[in-house]
């Protein structure tokens, strides 16, 4: 890992998806870093490999996915 790794590690808040999940797994689909992965019930995202980058809340219909 690089210092600019580093830093955005350090400075940037991963995603979350919140209870309005649906299941659906479009989330998942368009996550450039398969951080998303089908949990108990919704869709949960592994904050240590997200990049921040919002492609999951671009994709859900129905906002599931939010800023930490």
């Amino acid at each position: 890992m690089n210092f600019s790794d580093l830093i955005r590690r350090y400075t940037t808040m991963a995603y979350v998806i919140n209870d309005e999940c649906i299941a659906c797994g479009a989330c998942a689909g368009d996550c450039p870093v398969n951080a998303i992965s089908e949990g108990d019930g919704k869709y949960v995202i592994d904050a240590d490999t997200c990049i921040d980058c919002g492609a999951c809340a671009g994709s859900c219909p129905v906002g599931a996915p939010v800023e930490g």
